[in-house]
């Protein structure tokens, strides 16, 4: 039987089962980032001192060893939390290339969730052998802001094509949606740089980044007021261009998690740096950066796949009589 023809006996993965999975794989990527800022505040981060196992001869946590059984089961925690994140990022490349006509752009972006999985399995193994160096610790929520960002995008390319895609901005809005990324993504490791030399290391041992808390704060309020600066002028540009519904939208989330965010930081740093604002403020760096994934992925527009069709029920013809039998 021809390969195509094999293909299409094989029923296709239903469209809202692979965005189900685009969204789950959204949710999980920002959940692994804030039990990853749990494990930090918790002083959790050399709960388990090896890798991949927990201690050299256990893979699990164990009472037999000096470190405090919360801090071993915190860590271990987190770690099978991204055991099941791998399971979802290995689903969404599975539906991706069942999905029926198969769509390139679709699978490719499915692909870098497990591959965005191992590489921050490789990255955390990294970061505790290390002894939660301040750099290996930015590496690894930055990625995670990446593979948010990449989610978003899955989510919408479920619901689009590969066909050629429509530009629904002119030139210098999209130019200036491109340049309040760019911002955002100073902001975010500005923002890495104050926790490296805030007080919530992951462990009472690990060295501190050698800036002052202040200096750092302050520069990473100055890129945040910029970026909500150039979203105010974006907002005004979107309203002289008449720009669609769905990107207004857009935009209005992106402002309201912006608005947000800043004024947690804020009471963040006048409280002191208190652990349960630490976790939401990494929250809210997830929902700012999925908010602007989105808004950046509505610039463009592609056509919508046709429905799936289930396949026609094979037809068999009837045993002709043989001949000379009849009723007659």
């Amino acid at each position: 039987m021809p390969r195509t023809a094999e293909l299409n006996r094989v029923p296709a993965v239903p469209p809202r089962l692979m965005r189900l999975l685009a969204v789950l794989a959204v949710v999980a990527q920002a959940g692994i980032a804030v039990t990853g800022s749990v494990v930090r505040v918790t002083g959790s981060g050399l709960g388990c001192p090896d890798w991949p196992t927990c201690f050299p001869d256990s893979l699990v946590p164990d009472p037999r060893y000096e470190v405090a059984l919360l801090h071993q089961w915190v860590e271990f925690g987190n770690r099978m939390l991204t055991g099941a994140l791998g399971v979802i990022a290995v689903a969404c490349l599975l539906a991706a290339l069942g999905t029926r006509p198969r769509r390139r752009r679709l699978t490719w972006l499915a692909f870098s969730m497990p591959a965005g999985v191992a590489a921050q399995a490789v990255v955390g193994g990294i970061t505790v052998l290390a002894g939660l160096a301040w750099w290996t610790v930015s590496a690894h929520f930055l990625i995670s802001m990446v593979l948010v960002w990449l989610a978003v995008l899955l989510v919408r390319a479920t619901g689009e094509t590969d066909g050629p895609a429509t530009r629904v901005l002119s030139a210098p809005a999209r130019g200036l949606v491109t340049l309040t990324n760019v911002v955002l993504a100073a902001v975010l490791v500005a923002g890495t740089l104050v926790t490296s030399a805030g007080p919530h290391a992951g462990d009472s041992k690990t060295p501190r980044l050698g800036i002052g808390v202040p200096t750092l704060a302050q520069l990473h309020a100055d890129l945040l007021v910029g970026y909500l600066g150039l979203l105010v002028g974006l907002g005004f540009l979107l309203r002289a261009v008449a720009a669609k519904a769905s990107v207004r939208r857009r935009y209005r989330w992106l402002i309201a998690a912006v608005l947000a965010q800043g004024a947690l930081g804020a009471a963040q740093y006048a409280l002191g740096v208190p652990e349960t604002l630490v976790s939401l403020h990494v929250l809210g760096a997830c929902l700012v950066t999925a908010a602007a994934a989105a808004l950046w992925a509505a610039t463009t527009e592609r056509p919508p796949p046709a429905p799936v069709e289930p396949p026609a029920p094979e037809v068999t013809e009837a045993p002709s009589e043989p001949a000379g039998l009849g009723t007659g």
